[in-house]
């Protein structure tokens, strides 16, 4: 997600080694695969990958307890990295893992094409999850359907500064003129999604960047403070509350479709009766609800596992 992430993993059920993934394939190496044409699989025995953070480890789980329900026997692994994790996707040591279209499509086309590949996620779900589609194919992955839920990069200014300057978008910051210092990566100097994002696309004026991590602790305490007009943080930040933030919308669609996506091995866990089996989630798992699952885990300090069940059981997914 645009190098975003500053995530804490709370608790996981395995910690997948880096020999093991590096060792010997279980299939063969799909680098320089072309065209698959095999039948998809339907492997009995699953294992579903998290990348480490509660936002992950929670889908995660949400997908074994749903493929449990189906008659499948799964594991959970953790692996904290996409370098580690996706090439253990395409050998079928991992089975599923939970991803995020916009910036899945844009590793897959930098890995295919190289770190100088022009981005091809955008803020357009339909055409990002076509070019995802299609990069992933040849490297014997299923991309499932999105659903509502969506992390993107997000901005929030202090509840007092929004009313004071009667801010409810990004659109209305251009238009106020102010001065805004920005919480943010180091990295949000260049990035096109960040300050220069916001002053081509919103005519913001960032006078600066204060490099405190996105949506860390002290970013957010900055911008209480005021040491800083503006945060970059996400959508699913449960804690906005607890310093008195809230989002700006990017209403004019700066960020791109970062909708959460199940993405399969095809030869062990592209069977139509996979997709079958998580599709109910997609349609009532929201960005809102994701954000209210991450603060009963981060903040609530409450089992990844027992919340993830809850919500299931909640909206009826489980029997």
């Amino acid at each position: 997600m645009t190098g975003r992430r500053v995530r804490r993993a709370l608790r996981s059920a395995a910690v997948l080694p880096v020999l093991l993934l590096t060792g010997c394939a279980i299939g063969p190496s799909l680098e320089n695969q072309g065209e698959v044409t095999g039948p998809p699989g339907d492997s009995r025995e699953l294992t579903i990958g998290s990348a480490g953070f509660t936002e992950s480890d929670l889908l995660a789980r949400m997908y074994a307890l749903l493929l449990d329900q189906a008659g499948y026997r799964t594991r959970i692994l953790s692996v904290t990295n996409r370098e580690i994790y996706e090439p253990a996707l395409e050998s079928g040591r991992i089975d599923l893992v939970p991803e995020y279209a916009a910036t899945f499509a844009d590793w897959l086309n930098a890995k295919a094409n190289g770190p100088d590949a022009p981005p091809v996620g955008s803020p357009d779900l339909a055409a990002t999850m076509k070019e995802l589609r299609d990069l992933a194919a040849p490297r014997g992955l299923t991309v499932l359907a999105p659903g509502l839920a969506v992390d993107q990069n997000a901005f929030a200014v202090t509840a007092g500064y929004a009313r004071a300057h009667r801010l409810r978008t990004l659109s209305d910051l251009g238009r106020a003129k102010l001065p805004v210092r920005l919480a943010a990566g180091d990295e949000c100097v260049s990035r096109p999604y960040c300050a220069p994002g916001l002053r081509k696309v919103y005519g913001i004026d960032i006078t600066g960047i204060d490099p405190k991590g996105v949506g860390t602790t002290q970013a957010k305490q900055a911008v209480q403070r005021g040491q800083d007009q503006m945060v970059l943080t996400t959508t699913t930040d449960a804690t906005l509350d607890d310093f008195g933030l809230v989002l700006l919308a990017d209403d004019k669609r700066l960020q791109n479709a970062d909708y959460i996506v199940p993405v399969a091995n095809r030869a062990r866990a592209g069977s139509p009766r996979v997709a079958r089996a998580l599709a109910p989630l997609g349609p009532v798992l929201t960005t809102a609800d994701l954000a209210d699952l991450n603060e009963r885990v981060d903040s609530w300090r409450r089992l990844p596992e027992d919340v993830a069940e809850d919500f299931l059981r909640s909206k009826g997914l489980l029997r």
